[in-house]
């Protein structure tokens, strides 16, 4: 009795143990959306190395890598006539579709440059961080630096921290993400400041058709007009509550259908992209902030870390902008 009941158990075991290794392992929950398919986009993010990404139709059709490069990809658009500008910390350049450099802005030592944005064809505006910071517009046809302004910073000995994100408006003013002062600032093309709004921790700044702000920060995503009034939000409760957490807040923008599409960067220099169930990198929520879209792709292929998505499922000019009398 006892030879057969050692039999038994050991038969038993065995068999629990063959059907134990046919289950899977735990996988990530299925995303609302159809994943890359679900836009045409540019892709591009802050990690410790310098990449970027054209998806259409579900597939990576372009991508740019600078590995001996330096600093992290803070922005990047592509433009109409097929060039992206990119701005990544240490320098500001101009690529072509088969990846040549037609264009580049060495910062100096000191200083730091995380927005641009192009002006038509010839002009590039960006902001430099450092002291003094200074907003500028370079003529990459003749190289001439054709306007600069001093712009205040809270601390001008911690350059790192002074500006992020900048856009142009269609009134031709400039919207300002003032980081290491905590609020958004419009300028005219005299430096003049027009309207200020608190936001803590502010990365992102996006203007609006209906003349409002996009403002991304510690507090989440807001539309805010200009009166001050938030009449719209998402913050990380409203996230937490989908189920789709989100790390670190940088950009945000709105949508043709009306949807906001917001980043969420995961920090590879504190280790914040799980390796089990890594985080998505971007959601589509809608006014009522239901997840249509969620982005997760860190394999095959790993678009790293997203600071930046630029939407290109119709055609656009994002050069056709004007700051004063740049146009």
């Amino acid at each position: 009795m006892k030879t057969i009941t050692v039999l038994f158990s050991l038969t038993v075991g065995l068999c629990s143990l063959a059907k134990a290794q046919d289950i899977p392992a735990a996988a990530a929950p299925a995303l609302p959306g159809r994943g890359l398919a679900e836009h045409d986009f540019l892709y591009a993010g802050e990690s410790k190395d310098r990449k970027i990404f054209i998806v259409k139709k579900g597939a990576v059709v372009w991508s740019y890598d600078d590995p001996a490069g330096r600093g992290e990809i803070s922005d990047a658009v592509l433009l109409s006539n097929g060039n992206v500008l990119l701005a990544h910390q240490f320098a500001v350049k101009v690529i072509s579709p088969d990846k040549k450099v037609l264009w580049n802005y060495d910062v100096p030592k000191g200083f730091e440059v995380h927005t641009a944005q192009a002006i038509g064809t010839e002009r590039v505006l960006f902001i430099q961080n450092g002291d003094p910071a200074q907003l500028k517009i370079v003529n990459i046809a003749t190289g001439v630096t054709e306007k600069e302004l001093t712009l205040p910073a809270g601390n001008s000995k911690s350059v790192h921290g002074q500006f992020r994100h900048a856009r142009l408006t269609a009134a031709g003013t400039l919207l300002v993400a003032h980081m290491d002062m905590g609020k958004v600032c419009e300028y005219d093309a005299t430096g003049k400041e027009l309207w200020s709004f608190p936001a803590p921790g502010i990365w992102g700044v996006e203007p609006l058709a209906n003349g409002n702000a996009l403002i991304t920060d510690r507090v989440g995503v807001r539309e805010v007009t200009r009166r001050g009034d938030v009449v719209w939000s998402y913050t990380k409760t409203d996230s937490d509550a989908t189920g789709y957490k989100l790390l670190n807040l940088q950009l945000a923008w709105r949508l043709p259908n009306g949807n906001t599409l917001i980043n969420n960067w995961a920090n590879q220099w504190s280790g914040q992209v799980e390796k089990t169930v890594p985080t998505v990198q971007a959601v589509e929520v809608t006014p009522d902030k239901r997840v249509v879209w969620a982005l997760r792709s860190w394999d095959a292929p790993n678009l790293g870390p997203a600071t930046t998505i630029q939407i290109l499922d119709e055609p656009g000019a994002p050069e056709n902008a004007r700051f004063g009398e740049f146009k």
